[in-house]
This record gives C-alpha cells, structure tokens and sequence, in this order.
C-alpha cells in the first residue's frame, strides 16, 4: 500500500526530534526553521524522477548492494558502515530527547532528572527493541501509521486547546519576538546560527539523502514493487511532512504565545524553549487529551526505534553475514539472528543516548551537529555510483573520508579550534561539495597496481594529518573542560 508506506516513512524519520524540536526552535529562537517544507516540491521531482528509477530497477533487500558493481565490495562495506553508525546515533539522540520530554511533563527538578533520564532511555530502549525483534517489517509499518495519527492528533489538539484558552487567535504573533535572534535571508558569515536560505536548503538536502542512500527510506520503497508505487508513496511522504511540520510549527507559536501571556509563570522562553511543549501538556490541557499527546510522543520514539532496528539488522546480515558466510541463513536462523542484534544494538543506542546529552545547543542543534556529520557523505557514496560513470572505488573512499572531516570540522569548531561556533546549517552542503568534488577528481587519476600504494599515501597524507590535529584539539579541550569543572 503506497500510502501506507509513505506515511510509515514520515512517522519513521520524523521522529520524537523533529516533534519536539521544531516547536522548541520556534519558541526559544525564531519562526525560519518552519521555512525547510519550501523545498518539498523540488526534492520530490529529484526523489521521484531522478533517484527512484534508479533504486527500483535493482531487487535488493540492502541499499548498498547496489555499491558493489559499480564500485566494488569496499566501498558497499563502507556504505553499510556508515549508515549503521549513522543510524545507532539517530536512535541514540532520539531517546535522549524523549528524556528531555519527560523532564517537562513531570516538572522535575535537576536532582531528580538525573535518575528520570537514564530510566527513560532505558525503558524506550526495552520496549522498541522487543516489540521490532517479534514482529519484523510488516508490524513496523503497521504501528507506524497508527503511531503517526496519534503524534498528528497530539499537535492538532494543542494548538486548538490554546485557541480556546486564548478565545481566539492571539496567540500569533504579529511582530518579531523581542528574544528571537536575528535570521536573515542569507549570510556569507558562517557564525549566523540561522538564515532563511540555510533552511530550505538543509531541509531539502537532508530529505534527497536520506531517500537517496538510507537503508530505513529504500527498504520502504522497494516494498512496494516499482518506481512508480515508490514515487507515489514518496509523494504522500511529502505531503504528510508539510503538513505535520506546519502544525509542529503552529503548536510552537501557539505555546510561545500560552506563555508570553502568563507573565507569573516563571518561564524562560529562550533557556526552556524545548521543555515548553511538554510542560504545556502536562500542566495545561485536560488529563484525557494530555494522554493522548503524551502517547503520540513516546509513539514517535517507538516508531522510529522499531523501523531503525529492524533495518540495521538488515544491513548487518545482507551486507555482512550473508556476504561473508558462503551461504543463506535459513527462516529459522535468520530470524533469530534478527533478534540477537536487535537485543545487541538496543544496548548500543542506550549507551550513544547517553553521549549525545553532552552535545552543546538545544534538540535541534544537537540533532543536526551530530546526525549531518554521516548523511551528506553517505549520500556522496551513492551520487558517485549513480551519476558519475568514471567513478572508481579510489574516488569514492578517499571522498568520504575528507567529507566526513569536513562535517566534523564545521559541527564541532568551537571545540577543536577554540573559535566562533559555525553554523550547523553548513554542515551537510559543505560536506556533499567536498564529497563530491573530491571522488570525482580522485577518480580522474588513474590508479595502477605499481602506484596504488604512493597514491593511496599521496591521496590520505593531508586527510590524516588533519585528523590527527583535529583528536589532539579535541582532546586537549576536552581536559580543559574537565579540569576547570
């Protein structure tokens, strides 16, 4: 069912981030980000007309399967890496905002946040990675849709409950925000946090991505047997994405507005911006339909934890065990080794949860400094492979590889430098330039088997250097944040 994929896709990569994030941004620092849906048309006639034939013409059960024709089983094990790293991390920040949401619906006080936090990422880790280990694709896709009528519902609710607390439509505001920072249209300085054109542009480039080279998107699209059914599911993707973040950005404005107008409430719009949305659930609206948006949140986190897993363990076995072990699992054996990793990665993602909280910015800037550092590379991977005929493995490994660099250099500035933060809204268009412009030109070099070894040196010396100045930056920092706390 085509649109029961798409909506599946959508409540799968919208996730608990984007359902908190968005209103959180919107309340503590400004209305562009509800600007990223102006770039839907573009990328799904580039998703639509432009990736998905390519993707369809090829029966695979892993995106990277397509890899290793074209540019050899290296660079197919590299692509298979990057998105398992990619998606324990997504899954990782995903739980650790769902204990941001659970610091504001209860109310609790610092003390006390530090037991809530930990058990909450432990108990969503348990229940997604046992109800994905019984019920494989066709329940995850199921939930998903239920799942994502609630998390819909759960917005459309609040901002009528504010409507009707606030006897109309007051609560818009009408003028900039006295705290709401500066976001231009555009800006050459990177410093500039958020500009209008940085936003439609990482919006449009995170969606071409991760249709493009995530196994969690491509493994949806081939369910539904042809380029034709993945487009039109791509579109109700589309579709359901404008539509939910014009209401996640609507329910961020209507709780701005709520708490502007509660002068004794004692809230700090710009330091509470992302615990606003919950606290508002918990304090304002009536206990039934507080339940019911309370559900929709932790159902974006089961959601997308359910779909994440099962499609890790996908790749691994595809990609890995099958590819290395000279025969194919049986039903019995493969099922159970199914379940194994599931129960192995949920400990993974329960340890990277913990990690990511000391990632600096509130849930969407930690979201986008830690997640854009593997999307643009990994999707450089695949443009190589799909529109550059000339590509060679050489190209496409040492690409990534400066890639990735780059990402790292520009999300984490401040700390390996010591200078101005960057903006992480250059994060994944730097990161796909170099991806991009490097494996082309290193793929113009031709590489023999008398000069492989000198070209390989020639080729990573600079890349290497450079990450070695980087870890020892970074961990001279990270002494000097220790010792002076």
């Amino acid at each position: 069912n085509s649109t029961a994929v798409g909506i599946s896709l959508l409540a799968t990569l919208l996730s608990t981030i984007s359902y908190l994030a968005t209103p959180g941004e919107m309340i503590a620092k400004g209305p562009v980000i509800g600007l990223g849906v102006l770039g839907s048309p573009i990328v799904y006639f580039v998703v639509g007309y432009w990736l998905l034939p390519v993707i369809m013409r090829h029966q695979i059960t892993s995106a990277y399967e397509l890899l290793e024709s074209k540019l050899g089983l290296g660079v197919r094990l590299l692509a298979a890496s990057m998105f398992l790293a990619l998606r324990l991390t997504w899954m990782g920040v995903m739980i650790s905002v769902a204990s941001v949401a659970v610091v504001g619906l209860l109310g609790l006080t610092d003390e006390q946040a530090e037991w809530a936090v930990p058990l909450t990422v432990f108990l969503c880790g348990i229940l997604a990675v046992g109800y994905t280990a019984l019920g494989g694709l066709k329940a995850v896709v199921t939930t998903d849709v239920v799942q994502f009528i609630l998390l819909f519902s759960g917005a459309l609710l609040t901002i009528a409950m504010v409507t009707w607390e606030s006897g109309g439509f007051s609560w818009f505001p009408t003028q900039w925000e006295p705290h709401w920072q500066s976001q231009p249209i555009f800006s050459w300085d990177p410093t500039v946090r958020v500009t209008w054109f940085g936003t439609i542009l990482g919006g449009a480039l995170y969606w071409v991505c991760t249709s493009g080279s995530d196994q969690t998107a491509i493994q949806r699209f081939m369910a539904t047997g042809s380029h034709q059914a993945a487009r039109r599911s791509f579109l109700v993707n589309i579709i359901a994405d404008v539509s939910t973040m014009a209401m996640l950005a609507l329910v961020g404005l209507a709780v701005l507005g709520f708490y502007r107008q509660q002068s004794g409430a004692g809230v700090n719009l710009v330091d509470q911006g992302d615990q606003l949305f919950p606290r508002f659930i918990a304090t304002q609206l009536p206990p039934g339909v507080a339940g019911l948006v309370v559900a929709a949140m932790f159902a974006a986190v089961m959601s997308s934890l359910d779909s994440g897993l099962n499609s890790a363990a996908s790749v691994i076995i595809t990609d890995f065990i099958r590819r290395f072990s000279g025969r194919k699992p049986t039903d019995a054996e493969g099922l159970r080794l199914s379940r194994n990793l599931t129960l192995v990665m949920g400990f993974v993602i329960v340890a990277l949860a913990m990690l990511v909280q000391h990632v600096p910015g509130n849930i969407l800037e930690m979201s986008q400094r830690t997640l854009n550092l593997l999307v643009a590379p990994l999707f450089g991977i695949f443009f190589l492979a799909f529109f550059v005929r000339f590509a060679t493995a050489f190209g496409a490994v040492f690409g990534t590889w400066y890639s990735c660099t780059v990402a790292f250099l520009i999300s984490f500035w401040d700390a390996v430098t010591g200078g101005p933060t960057l903006s992480f809204q250059w994060i994944a268009p730097c990161a796909l330039l170099v991806s991009i412009a490097v494996g082309v030109s290193l793929s113009l070099v031709p590489v023999q088997k008398s000069n492989r070894k000198s070209l390989c040196v020639l080729a990573g010396l600079p890349v290497a250097a450079c990450n070695v100045w980087i870890v020892w930056q970074f961990a001279q920092s990270l002494v000097g944040s220790v010792s002076s706390g």
